[in-house]
């Protein structure tokens, strides 16, 4: 039998993982207000359920199972505001593709160099990217993410997020076609 949450033991839950989930949002959701709310929807949504906490997995992981729903959430709510047609409108992909969707002459992606074992260039890296990042949709935003940094499959993104897969694909293409192109105005090449 599990010991019941009791306010202190709360208490020391928000003291405890307040950073990190916080740090975990900020790495999904760029915007630090919105990682701000999430956590805290986290922990309310936590206290409201503490009686259904039956201690199978650890608070740590608890909570960070809601915190991981709540931003899904965000994410499927901001993908009914953003219509497909309007990001397959919002961006053409001629400049870099011809009629059958192989790479123009001189288009091919340009080899970003960065040093990960040099830590002032991998967190400049990273912060160029972050910018980068926050100049897509919320629903490219959203499954990029999803894809390339929870390692979640197409089948299950597009469940999540209640959008097609022929939807899954043109957001995701879009996206990296975008964060090249960003990446390779803003990242200087060695």
């Amino acid at each position: 039998m599990k010991e019941p949450v009791t306010d202190q033991i709360f208490r020391e839950w928000v003291y405890a993982y307040s950073d990190l989930l916080y740090h975990y949002a900020l790495r999904r959701v760029t915007d630090t207000e919105l990682c701000k709310d999430l956590v805290q929807d986290t922990f309310l949504s936590a206290w409201r359920n503490k009686d259904a906490f039956r201690g199978q997995t650890s608070s740590k992981n608890w909570l960070f199972l809601i915190l991981k729903r709540k931003i899904i959430d965000h994410y499927r709510k901001a993908s009914r505001n953003e219509t497909i047609e309007a990001i397959n409108e919002s961006h053409e992909d001629h400049a870099y593709f011809d009629f059958d969707g192989h790479w123009e002459k001189g288009m091919y992606p340009q080899t970003l160099t960065v040093n990960f074992d040099e830590s002032i260039e991998t967190r400049e890296f990273f912060k160029v990217f972050s910018r980068c990042r926050n100049k897509l949709k919320d629903v490219q935003q959203a499954v990029f993410m999803m894809k390339y940094v929870d390692g979640l499959d197409s089948d299950e993104i597009c469940r999540e997020l209640e959008i097609t897969p022929s939807n899954f694909w043109v957001i995701i293409h879009r996206a990296k076609v975008l964060l090249r192109a960003c990446l390779e105005k803003n990242w200087i090449n060695r």
